[in-house]
């Protein structure tokens, strides 16, 4: 038999010895005590409740804290309520309901009051508690959980943002930020709280979950709060804290991964490309290049992006990686943006550097290999064979001349490719290797290509293969020593005054051979000589003679380019 039915016993026996009306000592019948009792009504405390009071003989009820609205408040064991309930309100939990007979010794006796208890009235009080607290009470508080790590946590004058549910002591709600779907946004320690609330969420990191229990004069008071928080409530906040920073903060960055051999970091009027998550302090993410496929591309610290990453953007290496919080005096402040960011909202990036580059920027070219011999390098109207591996600046390859079955081929200054692998073709000798480095201006721009993004920085690895010189643009042959004199006569093989085609390409066929001359790389041998076959005979017949051979010049003084 546990200490309550015993203690509710003995009282009834007492009762049964004595006369009806005659009961000694205060009847206490608890018939509904929850389940979790974390605390009972001692002397001195203060109490709210609510009570029905009937009187014992007749059941008729003599007045009730419902029918004026609101719940009775008053202080225990220490004469301001009738003996009685001084005794049994004692040891009540918070929602206990309790039935307490009081005789009319330790409620109002023989005199009664007025003309709503008559004398010798025994009492009968229903009474639901609501409240308790004492003026020695302090904030309480409780983590519920905790993030592993916790690098800052709230402090005076900090701003924070935080998600709540308040509850009276008895369970009833009055308020929620979750119910309005918006954070509840204010400086700490500074007043702008209640005192109870201003103490109960100092040292909370981002993430974590308290139960806050604050004593009613460290709440609303004697005053309460508009409908829902009466006087002298005790408020119970079950707090979620969502973000804090201190108007004072600045930028925060933290090197995740760096790159060996950083040669170049980034400056103002860089243009860079990058990926980025963006989350909020809690974890919940709001926007990721990663999801679109496509990297964030801008100039940095020309005021394109928001404050803070215009900052966080400079001193960076290609490849790096970084974790960027950003406060919101430097990110999108108190209006944030539509229903993406909150007001007052820190963001955390974590960003990857793809490349970067300055408008300004030339072809880099580094040469990895060179061969020992070199006496011919490309230039100009030259044909070459050449290997090559197109990548962006992370590694990625985009494209190689080993996914075919045969080396590149091109005419330099053919505008056959783009500007920045012409220029890094330029000078190779055969057998020679080389990194070069070419910016989107001197690639495919802001639009970039098939398979290669806008404003992308290529890297290329180049190795030539092979390397036939040309000839200048506009000609088919060109001399490389002197020009036989007289011309025709060493054309007229045969010596019959008239050369057609077969003796024509003999010729051209055997100055090349001896290194007198050079044809057009790159081009069939019979076509190129054909059509100069067909420039000198003027009058088409199929032969040249004399009179109609003509040197053609490139420029006056350059001899040793004239063209038949």
């Amino acid at each position: 038999m546990d200490l309550d039915t015993c203690l509710r016993l003995v009282l009834l026996l007492q009762a049964a010895s004595c006369s009806p009306g005659l009961l000694v000592d205060v009847l206490v019948d608890r018939y509904d005590v929850p389940k979790v009792c974390p605390r009972e009504v001692r002397t001195e405390d203060f109490i709210r409740y609510h009570f029905n009071g009937t009187f014992h003989d007749d059941g008729k009820k003599f007045d009730s804290s419902y029918d004026r609205g609101k719940a009775f408040i008053s202080q225990v064991g220490l004469g301001r309520l009738i003996t009685g309930m001084d005794r049994g309100l004692q040891g009540m939990c918070v929602n206990e309901r309790r039935r307490i007979t009081v005789p009319p010794h330790l409620a109002y006796g023989s005199i009664g009051t007025g003309c709503v208890v008559p004398p010798d009235a025994t009492l009968v009080y229903d009474v639901l508690l609501l409240d308790v607290w004492n003026t020695e009470d302090k904030v309480q508080f409780r983590t519920i959980s905790k993030p592993a790590s916790c690098s800052r946590s709230t402090a005076a004058t900090d701003f924070i943002r935080y998600h709540y549910n308040g509850t009276l002591l008895s369970g009833e709600t009055f308020d929620s930020s979750y119910a309005r779907n918006s954070t509840y946004d204010t400086y700490l320690g500074q007043g702008d709280l209640i005192k109870g609330l201003d103490e109960g969420l100092l040292g909370m990191c981002v993430g974590e979950r308290r139960v806050i229990i604050i004593p009613p004069f460290l709440a609303y008071g004697e005053n309460g709060n508009g409908t829902k928080v009466p006087p002298q409530a005790t408020l119970v906040i079950q707090a979620l804290m969502v973000d804090v920073f201190n108007p004072k903060d600045d930028v925060v960055v933290a090197v995740k991964e760096a790159p060996e051999g950083c040669t170049r970091r980034t400056v103002a009027g860089d243009y860079i490309r990058y990926h980025y998550n963006g989350t909020f302090q809690d974890g919940t993410p709001f926007d990721s290049s990663y999801q679109r496929n496509s990297t964030y591309n801008t100039y940095v610290g020309m005021g394109y992006v928001i404050r803070g990453m215009d900052k966080a953007l400079q001193g960076l290496c290609a490849g790096e990686k970084r974790r960027v919080v950003i406060p919101p005096h430097l990110a999108y402040g108190e209006g944030g943006v539509g229903n993406l960011i909150p007001g007052s909202a820190v963001l955390v990036f974590d960003i990857h550097v793809i490349d970067f580059h300055n408008p300004k920027d030339p072809v880099e070219i580094r040469i990895t290999h060179k061969p020992r011999e070199c006496n011919t390098a490309s230039g100009a109207n030259d044909l070459i064979r050449y290997r090559y591996n197109c990548s962006l600046m992370d590694g990625t390859l985009l494209y190689s001349s080993d996914q075919y079955d045969s080396p590149s081929v091109t005419t330099l200054g053919a505008n056959k490719v783009i500007l920045g692998l012409e220029e890094g073709l330029k000078g190779m000798c055969v057998g020679e290797r080389r990194e070069v480095v070419i910016p989107p201006h001197w690639a495919h721009g802001e639009n970039g290509a098939a398979g290669v993004p806008g404003s992308a920085v290529l890297l290329f690895e180049l190795e030539l293969m092979e390397l036939q010189k040309g000839v200048p643009e506009g000609f088919m042959f060109v001399w490389l020593g002197d020009i036989p004199d007289p011309l025709f006569n060493a054309l007229d093989l045969n010596g019959d005054k008239e050369v057609p085609l077969g003796e024509f390409s003999e010729f051209i066929r055997l100055q090349v051979k001896e290194g007198k001359g050079r044809l057009q790389p790159g081009v069939d041998v019979d076509s190129v000589i054909k059509n100069m076959f067909d420039d000198q005979d003027r009058n088409k017949d199929g032969r040249i003679v004399e009179d109609e051979l003509k040197i053609k010049d490139e420029e006056a003084e350059q001899v040793r380019r004239d063209e038949l």
